[in-house]
């Protein structure tokens, strides 16, 4: 027979959590997402205007390599530069803790008293923390940034998973042409299809429910294509 006292406290340490500061997640989805967007868009923009299959293929697949190298030097940067930063404060923070220890202490304090913690009990935890600088560290960087130096998103990580996924992505909506199916409907329906499922699949990784995901994508695309496809509409018939 179990024991009612123990099996909680197992319990409560069987589950795990994503790997949301790892950086591939939201670098993955965004790309996917952008990638499905930008092409559904320009496929549907170059109908509109009666373009040819060859040259809607040739302008997807540049658009393709462009925004894949694009996104993928544009999350590098945007990663590299916020570990960067998350550095540079940390250096601050450990200068403070240098040259001002007591009024470090009594903002580690007052972080705990914040939180519910008592008096005495939160200077006495303060004071215990404080006797390992990298604890009291961390705390402090952690409580007043937000952000763990320990769990700093990877560049390379981020920059790879968009690259890739904005490819996927990307090429969906070229798929119909590079079959020889060169109808505009059937490619704006690989696209829509598209959409809808990187929407489904982003919901693991939400509260949201998967078809409302879904279809909440599906929308935005529906939206950028149809603006992109009359754009192209007016411009073909001005150029005819």
């Amino acid at each position: 027979m179990s024991d009612p006292v123990a099996s909680p406290t197992a319990e409560a340490h069987a589950h795990s959590h994503a790997d949301i500061a790892g950086g591939w997640l939201r670098a993955a989805v965004f790309g996917a997402m952008d990638g499905l967007v930008t092409n559904t868009a320009l496929v549907a923009g170059m109908g509109g205007g009666r373009a040819a299959a060859g040259t809607i293929v040739l302008s997807g697949v540049a658009s393709l390599v462009a925004g894949a190298i694009s996104m993928a030097l544009g999350e590098y940067t945007s990663v590299k530069t916020q570990n960067e930063q998350l550095d540079l404060e940390v250096a601050k923070e450990r200068r403070e803790l240098e040259r001002n220890p007591e009024g470090e202490l009594a903002e580690l304090i007052e972080m705990l008293r914040v939180r519910g913690v008592d008096d005495q009990l939160a200077r006495r935890v303060a004071v215990q923390l404080s006797r390992d600088p990298e604890t009291a560290l961390r705390l402090h960087v952690v409580a007043e940034l937000g952000l763990s130096p320990e769990d700093k998103p990877s560049p390379r990580v981020a920059a790879l998973s968009s690259l890739v996924t904005f490819a996927v992505g990307a090429v969906i909506p070229l798929l119909p042409y590079l079959f020889g199916f060169s109808l505009l409907w059937i490619a704006l329906l690989a696209g829509g299809i598209g959409l809808f499922a990187a929407g489904a699949l982003s919901s693991r990784f939400t509260p949201r429910s998967w078809w409302y995901a879904g279809f909440r994508q599906l929308l935005f695309g529906a939206v950028a294509a149809g603006i992109t496809y009359l754009i192209g509409l007016a411009i073909g018939a001005g150029v005819a």
